[in-house]
């Protein structure tokens, strides 16, 4: 099959024919054992049941319908997902709202992709049925229980549905904004995995391994957990063993304790969960496992710490744990995922740059160890990017900061039913330079530098503090007092009279004296003072759980600004 018809359904078809008894999924289940139960569907299995939902779902709507997915992590998304696909349907793969209180951002991903069915399991459908009411002038959606359709009989037509160019609405939680669903197309899926696998498997001359099994807890409603999770073992033909985010919450070591028993591994998952790992996994966790093996584990989706690669490293060089294995990576859901990753083969690039030219917009290496640490993505090396000076829309040289650009067939095709925001993927460069194409180019709001011929990403546009007339990055001051609290942070400005000040609201870790805390505000507003030489008008400190995120677990920090302007926070430094 070439590559350039291939379609999700194509791949899957293949996959089915030509390996029909491999295994495909493994759920591993803790919920309902904490050891952990395993249950499989080999390629066959998951094919033929991908064709009974589409099955049914052609009696639900036609090609074209939205049908969105509302379950828990399950090998039961997986197969609503693909059935989904298969039918013909653009498949909308949300999170399962937040227990308890009504979740906005379910409600408003419903609202704006109008969804004819809902596919979910018959332990859920209860809970979610209110989210079907989204608008009173729509018609509400159906329901359809993946886990109660009959899987043992053969569906009766193999009649091959119209397929979109359209295959899934990828939602972005945007930390500022109201959900937006990002158009992926199947050549945008196949692009991009091709892409992705070429570079992260650039030091193996064969390719992935023969015995690659990926293991993943991400979310299945997440770009990288998506594509890492679902795609990645369907066009690799190799087996993957998923759990849920849950699950490695709870105990992250479980994550660890996969990787070590599976040969090959190929993993992904954000900076923090690799903080978790190493603060809450113990020796015997991982007694008689073995890590050598792991090949590839993904580091994306927010701020790369030096400090994390540095302590993870350490931490599992005993047990075989290769240096090369972290790939800090950029990527984003309008360019399907991926963008760039380090090189493969060797450790990450830490550089530490002078903080003074990086608040002027300059990228300069500095030897003192208080300069702003930056982990490389690499190269750009199977996409193309340029970074762009946001204002002259003109490429920026080495060495100078500005908004990274993307060009290609991973771009998706734009957000939907939203002309105004899908601008943003037909950006026009000013004065291209030879070889560059003039468009159209999607503007990323990062902001990004190229330094010794990697990819450094900075920051987001929209997040700069600017404080006293000068540019701060609040990923920066947000490493540094992680340092002292342990938790999570959030560096936002707020405007006063005639400026801006700079507060910082951080969660602290563990619980300690009401006489320590002052010690702690004072040790941290030194060390903002003396790092980034910026003055730090408030300091807030707050219990575990208290900052609102994303539902890629990211800090939205412009609900940070408000709750600090509303006195939203439960602060700790101040008795009542």
């Amino acid at each position: 099959m070439s590559m350039t018809e291939a379609s999700i359904p194509a791949v899957l078809a293949d996959r089915a024919e030509r390996q029909p008894d491999d295994v495909a999924y493994t759920f591993v289940d803790y919920e309902a054992d904490p050891a952990g139960v395993a249950e499989s569907l080999t390629w066959s299995e998951v094919y033929e049941r991908v064709q009974v939902v589409a099955e049914k779902l052609a009696g639900l709507g036609s090609p074209g319908d939205r049908a969105v997915i509302l379950a828990p992590q399950s090998l039961e998304y997986i197969v609503g997902f693909l059935g989904a696909i298969q039918a013909g349907f653009i498949a909308v793969p949300l999170s399962m709202p937040q227990t308890r209180h009504h979740d906005e951002r379910v409600t408003g991903a419903m609202k704006d992709s109008t969804p004819v069915v809902v596919l979910t399991t018959s332990a859920v459908v209860d809970d979610i049925r209110k989210y079907g009411q989204a608008d009173p002038t729509q018609r509400p959606p159906k329901f359809l229980e993946v886990d109660t359709l009959d899987f043992d009989t053969p569906p009766r037509s193999t009649a091959q549905p119209t397929l979109l160019k359209t295959a899934y609405l990828q939602y972005t939680s945007g930390s500022t904004r109201s959900p937006a669903g990002v158009v992926v197309t199947h050549r945008n899926v196949v692009v991009n995995l091709g892409q992705l696998l070429t570079d992260y498997y650039e030091a193996y001359p064969d390719g992935a391994p023969e015995d690659t099994t990926v293991v993943s807890w991400l979310p299945f409603y997440h770009d990288m957990g998506l594509i890492v999770g679902v795609f990645i073992p369907m066009v690799l033909g190799r087996p993957a063993v998923l759990m849920s985010p849950v699950a490695f919450m709870q105990k992250p070591s479980r994550w660890m304790q996969q990787l070590g028993s599976h040969p090959s591994a190929f993993t992904a998952a954000p900076n923090f969960a690799f903080e978790l790992a190493v603060k809450r996994t113990s020796d015997e966790d991982l007694a008689g496992k073995d890590l050598s093996t792991v090949k590839v584990m993904i580091n994306g989706a927010e701020r790369v710490h030096g400090s994390t690669v540095r302590r993870f490293n350490q931490r599992f060089a005993q047990f075989g744990l290769p240096d090369s294995a972290m790939r800090p990576s950029y990527g984003l859901a309008e360019a399907t995922v991926y963008v760039a990753a380090s090189a493969g083969g060797q450790p990450p690039t830490a550089v530490r740059f002078d903080y003074e030219k990086l608040a002027a917009g300059h990228a300069e290496r500095c030897d003192d160890e208080a300069g702003a640490e930056l982990i490389g993505c690499g190269a750009v090396r199977s996409t193309t990017a340029r970074v762009v000076d946001p204002d002259t829309l003109v490429e920026n040289p080495a060495g100078k900061i500005g908004e990274v650009w993307l060009h290609g067939e991973h771009v998706a095709a734009g957000y939907w039913h939203n002309p105004k925001l899908s601008e943003l993927f037909a950006a026009q460069l000013g004065e291209p330079t030879p070889g560059t194409p003039k468009g159209p180019w999607l503007r990323t709001g990062d902001l990004g530098v190229m330094f010794d011929d990697e990819l450094f990403i900075v920051g987001r546009i929209k997040d700069l503090l600017i404080v006293d007339g000068r540019n701060h990055y609040p990923d920066d001051i947000e490493a540094t007092v992680a340092e002292f609290t342990g938790g999570r942070v959030a560096a936002i400005s707020v405007p006063d009279d005639a400026s801006e000040r700079l507060v910082v609201v951080a969660e602290l870790k563990k619980q300690i004296e009401p006489a320590a805390l002052e010690s702690i505000k004072q040790q941290v507003t030194s060390a903002i003072s003396m790092t980034h030489s910026v003055r730090l008008s408030d300091f807030v400190l707050v219990g575990p759980g208290s900052l609102p995120l994303t539902t890629s677990g990211k800090v939205r920090r412009a609900s940070c600004v408000e709750l600090y302007r509303t006195d939203g926070f439960n602060r700790l430094d101040v008795t009542a």
